[in-house]
């Protein structure tokens, strides 16, 4: 009797896999349906000061992801960031890859250099990127997610799609992993050192 409950349970699991993967199949393809939004090729702040237009950040591809973190002062967007050393040369082979933060060039750098993140960034300071993005909200109120991009052959740019970051995302794999343990997450939050 229990044998065959087990073997239940795990169809019943396996079929919910399948459903939750192809739900999400039909959400991205959703996103991408939606009309692509003509976007100003803003200008961002490099660490020396020197401003960077968007259009600069596509490296040789005509696709982009920007990632909206929300800078120093965030324990969950620094975990996110911190999962892209690992796999940003993977991104930057398949499309241009910028972390883009509110935070002054130089706080920036700083706290970058100081987590050893091997990625590109600019600060959004000073530029309404953000808040144009929809990542930015009722004044200092940042949220955190990416958006990605296509520049046209007459390099027009536009946002192709975005999605917010947050605990349980797709985008950061250790939450899957901690739902799996006995305990579950358990309350768990992020630090900047252990």
């Amino acid at each position: 009797m229990e044998q065959a409950n087990t073997e239940d349970m795990k169809d019943r699991i396996a079929n919910l896999e399948r459903k939750i993967q192809k739900t999400r199949e039909e959400l991205a393809g959703l996103k991408l349906e939606l009309p692509r939004e003509e976007i100003f090729d803003y200008e961002l702040a490099a660490w020396d000061g020197a401003k960077t237009k968007l259009s600069s950040l596509f490296d040789g591809h005509d696709e982009l992801i920007i990632v909206h973190n929300m800078g120093k002062g965030c324990v969950y967007c620094t975990l996110w960031a911190d999962g892209f050393n690992g796999i940003v040369g993977h991104l930057e082979n398949r499309a241009g890859f910028v972390v883009v933060s509110p935070d002054d060039p130089a706080t920036q750098k700083s706290f970058a250099e100081g987590r050893g993140w091997k990625f590109k960034m600019l600060s959004g300071k000073g530029s309404t990127f953000i808040k144009d993005m929809g990542f930015q909200r009722d004044g200092n109120k940042y949220m955190p997610g990416f958006s990605t991009f296509i520049k046209e052959s007459d390099d027009r740019i536009f946002r192709t799609a975005y999605d917010y970051f947050g605990p349980g995302d797709p985008y950061c794999g250790i939450w899957h992993m901690f739902e799996l343990l006995p305990h579950g997450v358990n309350n768990w939050s992020p630090k900047y050192r252990y």
